[in-house]
């Protein structure tokens, strides 16, 4: 008699709730925390190109591999520069942060045409609503940039910008910090201004979509025997009579997938500029090649490739870690179609 093939769980039971779809493709970054040591923004954002393999000399010195070559998983997201389109200033009350003050850049590019209706430039008096922005500025302000990002510079089959909010890391106080944004605004920002290399990010993203399923593949439950009378992948008993409901610890089919995520302390290996450095024969499948500049992350990120990732610096600094750039061996680029 052949055995009947048990189901390990796939996605815990009660890990995370409510299991639905997020509410934006760009997933939602909820909190910043001011770990850099001078006035910078606090996160990036790129595109999910896909993975491949490196060798690297291990350097931490409280880990048993330290001094050793491994190799392991690495993440590529391709990082074109932002563009610094405004500044919005939140100030605080006794019901929280409102909005009190914002300024765009003088210069818009036409492709953000496609995303929002461009105001008229014309008629837009940068001076005036520049002093009434900074007469809103107070020590509890906290500053945030409107950045655009560039779909069109990279192999993505799509042209209109996301638009995305970034907090500025206030060293020096809420007045000097206005002053730098200002002398950013309407500028292109990249990669290596804000993030650098060994150092630890997060990651934001909305994981790969696998629309509704059945509660054996959502929650991992075991599969009823051959002899069970109606279903075989579905649970056998909802609950007790009374309480006279369904408790939602129950497994029920539903959504599964598109959900936001946030994975910690993901290393940054190189920033690179050089496509031809990590780009493989015949391009990464399902994107294309890379045409500037780069991130390597060590290990996975959750979403599919092409889907915006959001990277902010880790709210969760590691004291233990030492920050610097990691000693990579060799970098796979092989072609991924086996040809």
């Amino acid at each position: 008699m052949a055995h009947r093939k048990k189901h390990a769980p796939r996605h815990g039971s009660l890990a995370y709730l409510p299991r639905k779809r997020a509410a934006t493709m760009k997933g939602r970054v909820r909190h910043w925390i001011d770990t850099s040591e001078d006035t910078n923004f606090l996160g990036f954002a790129g595109f999910k190109a896909g993975m491949t393999h490196i060798t690297y000399i291990e350097d931490q010195k409280n880990s048993p591999y330290y001094g050793k070559e491994l190799m392991k998983p690495v993440t590529i997201i391709e990082v074109p520069p932002l563009i610094l389109i405004g500044i919005r200033i939140y100030n605080k009350d006794d019901y929280g942060r409102f909005i009190a003050g914002e300024i765009f850049a003088d210069e818009i590019s036409d492709y953000l045409s496609r995303k929002i209706n461009i105001p008229n430039l014309e008629n837009y008096d940068f001076k005036k609503i520049k002093d009434t922005l900074l007469k809103n500025v107070n020590e509890t302000s906290e500053i945030r940039g409107i950045f655009q990002t560039q779909p069109y510079n990279t192999s993505l089959p799509r042209k209109k910008p996301d638009i995305i909010e970034i907090k500025l890391s206030l060293h020096e106080g809420p007045f000097e910090g206005i002053n730098y944004a200002l002398e950013k605004l309407g500028k292109e920002i990249r990669a290596r201004d804000i993030l650098m290399e060994g150092d630890l990010v997060d990651i934001i993203a909305v994981t790969k979509g696998k629309g509704f399923q059945g509660p054996v593949k959502r929650f991992g439950i075991r599969i009823l025997t051959r002899k069970n009378s109606k279903v075989r992948r579905a649970v056998a008993c909802i609950g007790p009579w009374h309480p006279a409901r369904v408790l939602y610890t129950v497994p029920r089919p539903g959504q599964l997938g598109f959900h936001q995520r946030t994975e910690y302390h993901k290393r940054i290996m190189v920033i690179g500029e050089n496509e031809e450095e990590i780009n493989p024969k015949g391009g990464f499948i399902r994107y294309g090649k890379i045409k500037g500049d780069y991130i390597m992350l060590l290990g996975s990120i959750p979403g599919p490739k092409k889907r915006l990732i959001r990277i902010r610096k880790t709210i969760r600094p590691l004291k233990t870690f030492e920050v610097k750039s990691p000693e990579i061996t060799f970098i796979n680029r092989e072609s991924q179609q086996r040809k």
